[in-house]
Order: C-alpha cells, then structure tokens, then sequence
C-alpha cells in the first residue's frame, strides 16, 4: 500500500476498523473528497498489473452525465460549481488523468468485441460510470500499475442473460425456468417450448470471453506490461431481476455467480465487492428482495466462506431527487446523476481497499 498523509492513513485506518466498514456501508463519500490529485508518475511495469474485473448491467456501464456545469447533477456541476471531488481537475480545471491507472471497457457487439474505451483513466465522452472513482481509489492506494476492466452491457439480468455455468433448472409457480445454456426462458412442463435466439447465460459467456482475450493481449490493453494478476471483482447490477421468479432466486445466482468467476479467472481468493440496487431505491418490492439478497452476502453464518473476502455496500442512500438531477425520467439510470455514480464507486473502491488490505496486499 502507498504511503499516505495522516489523514489519508486515519481514513483508511477508520474503514479496515469496523467503524470505518460501518462508514462505507452507510455511503460516506467524504473520503473520495479527500485524495490527492494524481501525479504524472507512471506505475512500475515491473511488478504485476492489478486488474480488477467490473461486471453488471447498465449503470455499471456508466450513466452519470458530464456535463453541462449549469446542470444540477452532472459531473461538471459536481465538480466545478460545487467544489466536490476535487481531485478530478486539475489547477487549470480540465479533467485530471492517472499514468498508474489503464482503464479498459469492452462490450459485446453482436459476434465481436467492441472496445469502447482504452486509455488512462480520466473523465472521456459524456457519461461516467462508478468505474471513475474505484479506479483513483485503486492508483491512490496500491503501489503496483492497475487495469480496471470493464465488460458489461445493458439491459441484462442475473436470472437469464448473465446466469452462471452450471446453474440448474427450477421451478416457480407452474412454470419450469431455464438453466444454463437453455435457449427457452421458462415453460409448462407437458407443453411446446417456445424457443428464443440467446440462451441463459449468454452474457455471462460473451462478458468472461472478452475480458480474457483482453487479458490475452495484455500489452495493447497496458502498454508495457507483460504480466498480470486478477486482484479483485466489481459487481453492480439487480435492475432487470425484478420479476418473482428472479427476485427469488437472486441470492442463490449470486453466490454460484462469486465462484463461478473465481473459478474461471483462476482467482480463488480473489476479493468481490458489490453494491446494492442498480437503478431502483431497493426498498420496496422486488427491489427490496434483491437489495436482501445481494446484503445476504455479508452474512457469515449464511455464507461463512465470503467471510473476509466478498463485501456487499450500501448505495440506497445516494438517490438523488429527479429536479436535482439532469433526467427527469431515467429512474433506472438514477436519473443521471453523476454524483450517484461517484459516491457508489466510492464505496465500491474503499470497500475494495478493505479486502486487499485484510489479504496483506
């Protein structure tokens, strides 16, 4: 870990304490405020790139608006007008940028991989997602070049589109719902299937695919680098899982979720961090459910094996009003408030922070 100043190191001695872990559960953002800008000092190439795997639906993909200032929400306005975050700009007040941190996203398009971003990690096009913030918390933090890689995609849920290999068929409610690689979402036994062109866990497959054939081509992705390991996961996503059947088995997909990534990235051990909700307050209905569901993850007596090494954090508290934000309709995109994304990614990265910190990294 990087030398700090005594704030920084009270900070940071305040989350790995369970006071600090109550903190970055209950959202406290003040802590992102308070890093330093980055300098223009590249990481050293010769240690391992710690990459950090960033999975979900739409809001992990990035829906903050940048701008303009005028606007009650937006980076610009968060930044420029209400002093907040001030580590994103410079003395000149344009756009800070790591040298230690490659931020990479990739997306699914159709048969091929698109890449949608690859440079060192700024603030680039017109939306942000909670990838900004994790990412100087990771270059503050850790004395090695980082890779934050990001593999997502809209409109996707965890009981279909991103289901895990290996997860088995069930039923709810009369009706049978797909497993792994089934090409029917759900369907009355007895009766004709109705088949669809996608199979459960299609997303799951095309997302894990493209992050290892970055990972393959390590160099074009981190100029420089030739070697690398899986420091950690991100996960944001539950939006499209609100339905009863999917709500209800959201725990059970998350957990096989957990293990199947580890087990497919070779990274046993590797920390997993998530946030709750994604794009609904999660505190009612099927969002409440899933809200539980993902929580359930710090339960050690439900789940005594994530002990130590999956951290689920709040994220309820940072919904913005519609007329503090700069869309008056997209609720599902926490109507754009850039803020929003700052502060999940805020607790994403420190609770990140925690995890490594607590495996001796």
């Amino acid at each position: 870990m990087k030398k700090v100043s005594m704030v920084l190191c009270l900070m940071a001695g305040l989350l790995i304490s369970g006071y600090g872990a109550s903190r970055a559960q209950q959202g406290d953002s003040t802590m992102g405020q308070a890093l330093p800008r980055p300098d223009a000092k590249p990481a050293d190439l010769t240690k391992p790139v710690k990459v950090f795997i960033l999975l979900g639906q739409s809001n992990m993909l990035g829906m903050g608006e940048v701008g303009p200032e005028a606007t009650q929400g937006t980076l610009e306005y968060v930044t420029r007008t209400q002093k907040k975050y001030p580590h994103l700009l410079d003395e000149a007040g344009q756009w800070t940028a790591r040298s230690d941190v490659r931020y990479t996203f990739v997306m699914q398009n159709r048969d091929a991989m698109q890449t949608v971003q690859n440079d060192w990690l700024s603030v680039r096009g017109k939306a942000i997602g909670p990838e900004l913030q994790f990412g100087h918390i990771m270059g503050h933090t850790l004395e090695e070049p980082v890779l934050i890689l990001k593999a997502c995609i809209g409109n996707r849920s965890l009981g279909w589109d991103l289901l895990p290999p290996g997860s088995e068929r069930y039923t709810f409610e009369g009706k049978t719902y797909a497993g792994y690689k089934d090409d029917t979402p759900s369907w009355v036994e007895g009766q004709e299937k109705k088949p669809v062109a996608w199979y459960a866990g299609k997303q799951y497959d095309d997302d894990t695919a493209n992050t290892k054939r970055v990972l393959s081509e390590l160099g074009k992705y981190y100029p420089g680098a030739e070697k690398y390991e899986i420091a950690g996961f991100v996960w944001w996503q539950g939006h499209k899982d609100q339905n009863p059947a999917h709500a209800g088995r959201y725990e059970q997909n998350l957990v096989h979720l957990i293990k199947s990534l580890r087990k497919d990235f070779n990274a046993p051990k590797a920390p997993f961090v998530l946030a709750v909700g994604c794009g609904n307050p999660g505190r009612t209905s099927f969002g409440l459910q899933i809200a539980e569901a993902q929580l359930a993850m710090n339960d050690t007596k439900k789940h005594p094996e994530f002990a130590g090494n999956v951290l689920c954090v709040e994220s309820r508290d940072f919904w913005k009003t519609k007329e503090a934000s700069p869309n008056q309709k997209q609720d599902y995109h926490y109507f754009r408030n850039a803020e929003t994304y700052l502060e999940v990614g805020n607790v994403l990265g420190w609770a990140m922070a925690k995890l490594l910190k607590q495996k001796g990294e």
